[in-house]
């Protein structure tokens, strides 16, 4: 059996997403990223940016854009979502409409920016699902929710257990300035981001959650683009001691940085392969491994390290990715 089936009998399993998560707002960079997406694979997502990447008045014809370019022949891995405005802005349901009836079959995933509780994620869910029916799309599109007020982190363990939503995303900046100015502003960036005890605070609420209800915690973005491996760097600190599986880009040097720190090191990905074979012939039964007990619970942290393989471009052996991935 393959180790999805069997690791996760009577339990939902976690959702795996690329480890990147790069953001375009203006169509010249909407193409440029769908071309290093095609050069690179489908390491990293792109997000269309309907709420910063749309001029005032208009919201329509941003939006009717984006829906084209999902469309599109240059889509090719369809890993490319959008990010609506908020559902405080007039246009988010003019956002919705546009967007799932002409790329919702496409549509990698909506983001939805500043919520303020559970009841409002799930209003734009069932907008969402109400525009996929109405365009006879079948299938659930997924929801990624920002959390960056104070509110949506109080309710954060709420948010993630909606079924639809498979990803959180940390809004560090909005979250720090909606404390006014009680949080210094370094608190913004690095070394700070990851020191300072109420975003800590958050950071670790919002993993906390993911990982209870299986989602994918995704760390915010990192403002020093004239240094891309600062994003790595800060993808790492989020990665190691957060808990996070994916970070924010936005500059497109900052992708490859980002994915080098979330791939796994070849010691690991050797001991993983090693072990999940083993396991794999021996029916997935306890077995022992360089003097080393194994079972259920160390398989399913191998076959996740080895997804994170997979996703991130690594190199892994040929008979294993003939046997889990092939």
């Amino acid at each position: 059996m393959h180790p999805s089936e069997v690791l996760f009998q009577g339990e939902a399993t976690p959702v795996q997403l690329p480890v990147c998560d790069h953001y375009a707002g203006s169509e010249k960079l909407m193409q440029k990223s769908l071309a290093l997406q095609v050069e690179m694979g489908p390491v990293f997502d792109i997000t269309f940016d309907c709420e910063d990447g749309a001029a005032v008045g208009r919201e329509r014809e941003h939006a009717q854009l984006c829906a084209a370019l999902i469309n599109g022949p240059d889509n090719r891995f369809n890993r490319v979502g959008v990010r609506i405005h908020d559902p405080a802005h007039p246009a988010w349901e003019q956002d919705v409409d546009i967007l799932v009836a002409g790329a919702g079959a496409r549509l990698a995933y909506v983001t939805v920016p500043k919520v303020t509780d559970v009841v409002e994620v799930a209003r734009v869910t069932d907008r969402v699902n109400q525009a996929a029916r109405a365009a006879g799309i079948a299938r659930h599109i997924p929801i990624h929710v920002l959390i960056e007020t104070h509110a949506a982190l109080a309710q954060v363990f709420d948010i993630a257990a909606l079924v639809q939503v498979e990803c959180l995303s940390f809004g560090l900046m909005d979250f720090v300035s909606a404390h006014n100015g009680a949080i210094p502003g370094d608190a913004m960036r690095s070394p700070q981001q990851f020191e300072y005890p109420l975003v800590r605070r958050a950071m670790l609420e919002i993993s906390a959650a993911c990982h209870r209800h299986g989602k994918v915690p995704s760390h915010n973005v990192s403002t020093d683009i004239q240094t891309p491996q600062s994003a790595g760097d800060d993808a790492a600190r989020a990665r190691t001691e957060f808990g996070f599986l994916r970070k924010w880009s936005i500059h497109p040097a900052q992708i490859q940085p980002i994915v080098r720190a979330f791939q796994p090191g070849h010691d690991e990905i050797d001991a993983a392969s090693e072990i999940l074979v083993a396991a794999h012939e021996n029916n997935w039964a306890p077995i022992r491994h360089r003097g080393q007990l194994h079972d259920r619970a160390s398989y399913r942290y191998y076959w996740a390290l080895l997804q994170r393989g997979h996703a991130t471009g690594a190199t892994l052996p040929v008979h294993v990715s003939e046997l889990f991935f092939g």
